[in-house]
């Protein structure tokens, strides 16, 4: 049995990232960049108008309006001095004018202006060429994931089309035959949830099923049918149950017979110990257990950066720091511990310890923190590592 930092490492020294492609802007949202994206032009092309007002040179006392120009258009001739143009915002700043008054601090006399800002200074007002960005600047790093506000920048210097790592195949498989879905109670059922938590936590990180989920029962057939299914051109399947000791416990075996090389198996790690991850030829199999708390702790743990990994992401890893504990913690030891929390005031807020069946105090958690494997106490106070369960 490894350990909880050896696990994840193993994992993520077992990907090959996805092929490349071309995607647009808005397409490549959610997804990592595969090289470093530029800008092709400046941003602002021009010097522009940052308020309605009037354009002039600064220095003297009064200007003569000589005409009006909206964004869009250009004055076709240079500004004199004594001259002042009436612009409105985004407008192209004349040459021959260096600052912009706002209409508010502007007294007119037919086509005559003076202003009474007092605060106005040389290139008041006006947003200059290439103040925010120049040519050839990274806007995206190679391996960054794209956000709305990066599609936003790259829109504003003319990018069209960005590289980007193909977003990896993904199939679900839930073993077990407790299972039932929809329907009323039955007597030695449970309702099934793994399934419906992992594609629902899929879609909030922008992916999507290959297919549906695939159920098989605890029987070594239904077992090698149904993983044979799921990896079949996918990159990565997550399975649920069968990965203890026990009598019905296949996936290990099945796994085996179907070619696949077992990376780890058992994890000194609460909840989710009996995990299981396994290669064949280009797909990764992730197996975890049955109980869905477990399911939902490896989920943030190691499939997101699993997922991240395979588009080239650096680092895949979910953001980590170390901050102090609201109240004080008593564990066991033996294995880490992964606790949900609230972070309040920087402060770290346990929420109830449950068992790996519950999911309750999972819903508005902020972050996983890792009690170390050593067990004991800790007082209010003590520093703790906290995994963010948000970007």
């Amino acid at each position: 049995m490894i350990t909880f930092t050896e696990a994840r490492l193993l994992l993520l020294d077992a990907v090959q990232p996805t092929k490349v492609e071309s995607r647009s802007l808005v397409g490549s949202v959610c997804s990592f960049a595969a090289a470093d994206v530029t800008a092709p032009h400046e941003h602002p092309l021009f010097a522009m108008s940052a308020v309605d007002g009037y354009a002039f040179a600064f220095g003297g006392d009064e200007w003569r309006v000589i005409g009006s120009l909206a964004a869009g258009e250009v004055l076709d001739r240079d500004l004199q001095p004594g001259e002042a143009l009436r612009i409105f915002t985004g407008a192209a700043v004349p040459n021959g004018s260096d600052t912009v008054v706002m209409q508010e601090f502007v007294r007119r006399t037919d086509d005559r202006i003076r202003h009474t800002d007092e605060r106005l200074k040389r290139g008041g007002n006006v947003r200059q060429r290439a103040e925010q960005v120049r040519v050839g600047d990274v806007l995206v790093q190679r391996g960054e994931r794209i956000t709305s506000a990066h599609v936003g920048l790259l829109a504003s210097v003319g990018v069209e089309q960005v590289p980007v790592h193909v977003r990896p195949r993904v199939a679900v498989v839930r073993t077990g035959g407790e299972f039932r879905t929809p329907g009323i109670p039955a007597e030695g059922r449970i309702f099934s949830s793994n399934e419906h938590l992992l594609e629902a936590a899929l879609r909030e990180e922008g992916y999507s099923l290959h297919g549906a989920p695939v159920h098989a029962r605890d029987t070594h057939d239904e077992l090698r049918k149904a993983f044979a299914e799921a990896m079949r051109n996918t990159e990565l399947v997550i399975s649920t149950g069968g990965v203890s000791v026990g009598d019905h416990d296949l996936v290990a075996d099945v796994l085996l017979e179907l070619g696949s090389e077992i990376l780890f198996h058992g994890v000194r790690q609460k909840p989710g110990k009996p995990m299981l991850a396994a290669r064949s030829g280009d797909t990764l199999i992730l197996a975890l257990p049955g109980n869905p708390r477990a399911v939902l702790v490896a989920w943030h743990l190691y499939v997101r950066p699993l997922l991240a990994a395979l588009q080239g992401a650096r680092p895949p890893m979910l953001a980590s720091e170390a901050l102090p504990l609201a109240e004080g913690v008593r564990w066991k030891g033996g294995r880490v511990d992964l606790r949900a929390a609230k972070v309040r005031g920087g402060r770290v807020c346990l929420t109830r310890d449950e068992g790996s069946h519950m999911l309750l105090g999972m819903v508005g958690a902020d972050v996983l923190v890792e009690l170390p494997t050593e067990g004991g106490e800790l007082p209010a106070g003590a520093p703790v590592t906290v995994h963010y369960l948000s970007p």
